[in-house]
């Protein structure tokens, strides 16, 4: 029996041991627990902390980016827009000197009208070579004999259409002066029924409405002398001009007569 007492009280001190054991052990493991639960959070927090800093150092650099990007398309199009206004510039500077230059060109040219289609160049100096130095003589208004054909071939050809009857003509002068001298020959009768009209062929020389006479209802086909011819009753008539096709020669039915 007292085998029994002595092993039952054993067994008893030994579950009340292991109570107390676990007793004691139960507070170090939930502490852990609740300090890694803690460590988790702060954790958490800074690393969300250190994303938030990620992200707005990534905003940053991203607007500094665009700033600059924004900066050089500024100053790219100001560039640009520079150049753009310089070559306009320099263009419309290119444009005005050239329009002073054949103004310029344009005061010391004479305009010849009513030339027979067979004048030659020779004809027209031996006719203004007494007023200056000739620079050059160019005909215009002439008319191809062929649709094939230039005007420029045409003329050193001289292949001109059957129906055409007169050609005009540009004669530059070295001087202006000399150019204002040939406006004497304006009238000449050059050859038979040619009376030629001479005027500058400026653009700034003036026509004098007040003593011209505006024609309508013309033939298509009448010439200068014709007009000439039939106004000269009415007093001493300065130049005609009959408005033409540039590509057939022919009238367009309207015209001028300028008298003295």
């Amino acid at each position: 029996k007292e085998n029994k007492k002595r092993k039952r009280t054993e067994e008893v001190e030994k579950v009340s041991e292991d109570q107390c054991s676990s007793v004691v052990r139960e507070p170090p493991v939930k502490a852990k627990k609740a300090r890694k639960k803690e460590l988790s959070k702060a954790e958490k927090k800074l690393a969300n902390r250190e994303s938030a800093l990620e992200r707005a150092d990534e905003e940053e650099e991203q607007k500094l980016f665009q700033s600059k990007a924004k900066q050089k398309k500024g100053a790219s199009h100001a560039i640009t827009k520079s150049v753009v206004n310089s070559d306009t510039g320099t263009a419309v500077k290119q444009q005005q000197k050239k329009k002073v230059a054949d103004e310029t060109v344009n005061r010391r040219t004479v305009f010849v009208g009513n030339l027979p289609v067979n004048c030659t160049v020779q004809a027209l100096k031996s006719l203004f070579k007494g007023y200056g130095q000739i620079k050059s003589i160019r005909f215009r208004s002439l008319v191809p004999a062929e649709d094939t054909l230039s005007k420029k071939l045409a003329a050193i050809k001289h292949k001109v259409h059957p129906n055409a009857k007169f050609v005009n003509a540009y004669v530059v002068f070295k001087e202006e002066c000399d150019a204002i001298k040939a406006l004497n020959e304006n009238g000449t009768e050059i050859a038979s029924g040619f009376h030629i009209r001479v005027d500058i062929a400026s653009k700034t020389s003036s026509h004098d409405n007040k003593r011209s006479v505006f024609l309508g209802n013309l033939s298509y086909d009448i010439g200068d002398d014709a007009v000439r011819e039939h106004f000269s009753v009415c007093g001493g008539v300065v130049a005609v001009r009959i408005v033409r096709d540039r590509k057939t020669g022919l009238g367009k039915g309207f015209g001028y007569v300028l008298f003295e």
